[in-house]
């Protein structure tokens, strides 16, 4: 058996567990963007040389048609760039900067999805923007991250009840604990990081669909154009190469934007929560590379984790086990039930109150992080700070620890 002094030297070798999380974070989206920039490619630049083999077939032949030069042409279309840059467009779409395409513009500012379609061109407008955009964006962002513990606790609200209900309805409560079943369950309970994924993402496909099913009639779009629309918009990632309630006119055209706006809203918050809960898989995916790199290092860590054991688990060995409604029954080192005496309702209510305890204090000390290493001793489960969104996760949901 390892003492706990030469298990913190071991630990010591090893690199902070923030730290480590953050270079293996970096490396791992390094690596994504280095696989995503191989596919693209792979997929796309056969497209691109077609694309550039057409245009140039098209110039040459409005060249020698119309006796043009090519420097001419091409100074020609330099010009038309720059008139597209500012708005002026050839076939009939709305003015860009009354009143209604100003108030589109800066949603897309504040939201940061930023098409691109409109942008300021006068040096008041640029500076203009860079005030109103650094309060926007501030307040936007505390706004989601606000919308985000709402969805969360209500999320929790209502799977606590359904929780309770089912137990309530399996028949497997005692008569009197089945009238006030309130006392016996657990306040300190936090839904499950999947469960919350999983609700998440089927509403976020679900708006998708119903936006995109009034995209494709009324902006002429294919379906699947409309959704990946959606995505785009909703991502805040706003390629700008799809954009809506661009025409001048539409047949419904108020409720048609009423509807754009409120797609957009709650489209952008619910896939906005949906990735912040994505990124506590992520961490925990993290934790479990840290956990497995850091003991093939150190074969010592696996000999302490023997002794030491899951964190958050109670073991069999334990002074007392907590039955599935609270009911405890005494054990000896080996966990082996000495007796089957039946216990007083205050001696159940005593258990209750410090099994809530401790489960409280276990999941204080998982969402917090303690100790910080990355040798298998550590059971942190997040990263360090518990500011902004990711706090908000990490008290909100009960995170389930890949580290063995």
């Amino acid at each position: 058996m390892m003492s706990p002094r030469k298990l913190r030297g071991c630990s010591s070798l090893h690199l902070n567990e923030d730290t480590g999380r953050f270079v293996l974070l970096a490396l791992l989206i390094v690596l994504y963007l280095l696989c995503g920039a191989a596919v693209f490619s792979a997929i796309e630049r056969p497209s691109e040389l077609q694309a550039h083999r057409r245009w140039n077939r098209t110039l040459l032949n409005f060249s020698d048609t119309f006796s043009v030069s090519l420097r001419e042409l091409s100074s020609f279309l330099r010009e038309y760039e720059a008139a597209v840059a500012a708005g002026i467009r050839a076939d009939a779409l709305r003015p860009r900067w009354d009143f209604t395409g100003a108030f589109y513009f800066v949603g897309t500012v504040v939201s940061t999805i930023g098409f691109g379609m409109t942008t300021p061109v006068t040096v008041a407008g640029k500076v203009f923007l860079i005030f109103y955009g650094l309060l926007g964006c501030a307040a936007t962002i505390l706004f989601f991250n606000l919308f985000l513990e709402r969805i969360i606790t209500l999320l929790a609200v209502v799977m606590k009840a359904v929780r309770e209900r089912r137990i309530r309805n399996s028949g497997l409560l005692p008569p009197g604990i089945r009238q006030d079943f309130s006392a016996y369950s657990f306040p300190g309970w936090k839904p499950s990081v999947y469960h919350v994924m999983l609700i998440l993402g089927l509403s976020a496909i679900t708006i998708s669909c119903c936006a995109s099913a009034m995209y494709t009639p009324v902006e002429g779009w294919s379906y699947l154009d409309s959704l990946y629309f959606c995505f785009v918009t909703f991502s805040t990632i706003g390629f700008g190469d799809f954009v809506s309630s661009q025409s001048a006119a539409y047949e419904y055209q108020t409720l048609y934007r009423l509807a754009n706006f409120l797609f957009m809203l709650m489209g952008v918050c619910c896939i906005y929560s949906l990735f912040n809960v994505i990124s506590i898989v992520i961490k925990q995916v993290l934790n479990w590379l840290l956990q497995r790199m850091g003991c093939l290092f150190c074969q010592r860590c696996n000999k302490a984790n023997a002794f030491l054991g899951r964190r958050n688990a109670i073991r069999p060995g334990s002074r007392s086990r907590r039955g599935r409604f609270g009911r405890t029954a005494d054990s000896d080192t080996e966990g082996r039930r000495l007796s089957g005496e039946m216990i007083s309702m205050k001696d159940l209510t005593a258990s209750n109150k410090v099994s809530l305890a401790i489960m409280q204090k276990q999941l204080s000390e998982s969402a917090n992080g303690y100790p910080r290493t990355v040798c298998g001793s550590s059971r942190h489960n997040g990263f360090s700070g518990g500011v902004g969104a990711l706090g908000i996760m990490n008290n909100r949901l009960a995170e389930t620890s890949n580290s063995r």
